[in-house]
């Protein structure tokens, strides 16, 4: 919840005149539902795309003060952020919601961002296999192969998100291999490594070097450091180096 839409058009212009995004890499920026029209205008004739932060299942109805696919299609959307944690945990979503939402993501032609990951409670009481595995069957149980593969998940340890601390190459490494073997499971042989796992968890200039360089690691959800432009420009540069499959 940062940036009016005039605040939000003036970075988005600041990102753009930066030249991004680098060779190879998708960049996409999902600001508040308010900037979403002043972000679409500057990003006129650039690479970068949009998203959006959440949606609501339903494509239309009686639901005071929500959005709905269609709406954010409309204003030029292609990605929307499903089950981030700040909504999990501050906001009541459970699994069931968040599967509805990536399913209505689907029906209205929007990538979602599936966010899953573990509170530090339950990584410290060793359930964080347990609940990445059922955060992903959870959401993936019922789709096709193909269906799967339209869509980006987040990894996100929800200890580490806007704290500082973030995840070791370790740790990271075990929990994008702990969700593609539960993909393969859920979906089908193979559907683990054809969906991109980002890593989200206050990621910086300073840590995008050393999480890109893990195989697993396809890209990033970077929360904070977006806001200054010159630092999002450098992870997004780190990530076009082609040390890793970091999109």
């Amino acid at each position: 919840m940062h940036k009016n839409a005039v605040e939000a058009q003036a970075l988005v212009r600041g990102l753009v005149s930066q030249g991004l995004p680098p060779t190879g890499i998708v960049l996409a920026i999902c600001p508040p539902f308010t900037a979403l029209a002043a972000a679409h205008g500057a990003l006129e004739g650039a690479e970068i795309l949009l998203g959006a932060q959440n949606l609501h299942p339903e494509p239309q109805g009686a639901f005071t003060g929500e959005i709905a696919g269609p709406m954010l299609t409309a204003l030029g959307c292609r990605f929307v952020i499903v089950g981030h944690s700040e909504r999990r945990h501050g906001m009541g979503e459970d699994d069931a919601l968040v599967a509805r939402k990536l399913r209505a993501a689907l029906r209205d032609e929007l990538t979602p961002i599936v966010c899953i990951g573990e509170t530090l409670a339950e990584r410290e009481a060793g359930r964080n296999d347990a609940v990445l595995e059922q955060q992903t069957s959870a959401a993936f149980g019922g789709l096709t192969t193909d269906q799967a593969g339209t869509t980006v998940i987040a990894y996100e340890p929800v200890w580490a998100i806007g704290t500082g601390r973030v995840a070791t190459p370790e740790q990271i490494r075990s929990a994008h291999r702990t969700v593609r073997g539960a993909l393969d499971r859920t979906v089908g042989p193979g559907a683990g490594s054809s969906i991109a796992i980002l890593y989200g968890g206050s990621v910086s200039a300073g840590n995008a070097e050393a999480l890109f360089a893990e195989d697993d690691v396809d890209g990033a959800l970077v929360g904070g450091a977006s806001l200054d432009p010159a630092g999002f420009r450098t992870i997004a540069e780190i990530a076009s180096r082609g040390t890793s499959r970091a999109r």
